[in-house]
């Protein structure tokens, strides 16, 4: 895991006051007790009456029949880096949506639109079993107002330890997408991007990903390729520090490898001029389609075997894996009863596991394991 202490790879919430404390306990449910939830992973949060608090349970989100011009309250300024930063997530969906629909040729997104009591809403778009995609997720949200400490300790772990009693406020906006095609040959891309917070505290985090089943080193290189452009226009340590904190992120330790050949992560970055950092996190969500769309293009229709489709479903078990496992999100997520479709979007739709199955050495199948467990540099 990453050092900074926040809660995931995709997690978007920023909260104030860290400082380190134990590791939250969860008590058994009782319906009596409520108090409130946050599911960071997938940019889903609810807040729920609360008396005396010893779990955390989730109130429905609020089905919408039409997107708002903005999440954000009424009176915010639309030159602000909040209402900004929404503009670009929701400008990024609808290009990653429109460039997904085209390589599938016919499949469409399936959207419903939320709003939460508490402040804010989101948008959420699912294409599944289309011609060229088994499973495509692309989801935004911005959400704010004020949590309960249980779950403020809950969510920030070992940043919560010296926060006083009380309310804590909170906002939280993103971008979040895991897109799963049919095509073994064709790599599922996972990316995320978030929003600064409240006043005195932000940062930005965030990352784009690439885990494929089979090795086309051309197609690994232009993806590094185009990360490491986006990152070298605001600094040349970006790249480098940005690809190992990905391979170091994504590791599945019961299995000593990595989920995928990775790509860019960082969180909690705060300590740059936050137009940069909003310029970069712009820069890189663009940086999305190109990195990845022309792949698709070359890969999605390339005839494969039926052993072939078995390996690529069994990295997508490894995918399962790491994603209830160590991601710090949907883990939490699992835990304090977050909306389960938005948890486990991410999943793909087929996976597979065999007993004790082990590629034959020098095979393209051992090829792309020894990439996942000897992380390489692509460019």
């Amino acid at each position: 895991m990453p050092p900074p202490a926040t809660l995931s790879a995709s997690s978007s919430f920023t909260l104030l006051s860290p400082s380190p404390s134990p590791k939250p306990k969860f008590p058994p449910f009782s319906p009596k007790r409520h108090s409130f939830a946050i599911n960071p992973r997938h940019h889903s949060l609810h807040s729920v009456p609360s008396s005396t608090v010893r779990c955390t349970v989730i109130e429905k989100e609020t089905p919408e029949a039409q997107r708002p011009d903005t999440f954000l309250r009424a009176n915010s300024s639309s030159s602000s880096v909040r209402a900004r930063f929404e503009k670009m997530i929701r400008e990024a969906q609808d290009t990653v949506c429109a460039a997904i629909e085209a390589a599938d040729g016919g499949a469409t997104f399936k959207e419903d639109v939320w709003s939460r009591p508490g402040g804010g809403g989101g948008i959420s778009r699912v294409l599944q079993d289309g011609a060229v995609w088994e499973k495509a997720g692309v989801n935004v949200s911005v959400v704010y107002g004020v949590m309960p400490p249980e779950a403020y300790r809950a969510a920030k772990g070992a940043a919560a330890a010296d926060h006083k009693p009380g309310p804590v406020p909170f906002f939280a906006s993103g971008i979040s997408s895991v897109l799963h095609p049919k095509n073994p040959f064709a790599p599922t891309l996972h990316f995320n991007y978030r929003s600064p917070g409240a006043p005195r505290q932000w940062w930005f985090g965030g990352g784009t990903d690439l885990t494929p089943a089979y090795i086309f080193e051309e197609d690994v290189k232009h993806f590094h390729s185009v990360q490491k452009s986006a990152c070298d226009k605001f600094d040349p340590t970006f790249y480098p520090r940005f690809k190992k904190w990905c391979d170091d992120y994504f590791y599945i330790k019961h299995r000593d490898e990595r989920r995928g050949l990775g790509g860019i992560f960082f969180d909690d970055l705060n300590d740059y001029d936050q137009e940069m950092l909003l310029s970069f996190a712009t820069e890189c969500a663009n940086s999305v389609v190109p990195a990845y769309v022309p792949i698709i293009e070359k890969r999605k229709d390339l005839p494969f075997t039926d052993q072939q489709k078995a390996w690529q479903q069994l990295r997508r078990g490894r995918y399962v894996e790491f994603n209830l496992v160590y991601d710090r999100g949907t883990t939490f997520g699992l835990k304090t009863g977050g909306r389960i479709e938005s948890i486990l979007v991410s999943l793909p739709l087929t996976a597979r596991w065999e007993y004790d199955h082990k590629p034959e050495e020098g095979s393209e199948e051992w090829k792309l394991l020894d990439a996942c467990i000897n992380p390489k540099e692509w460019v």
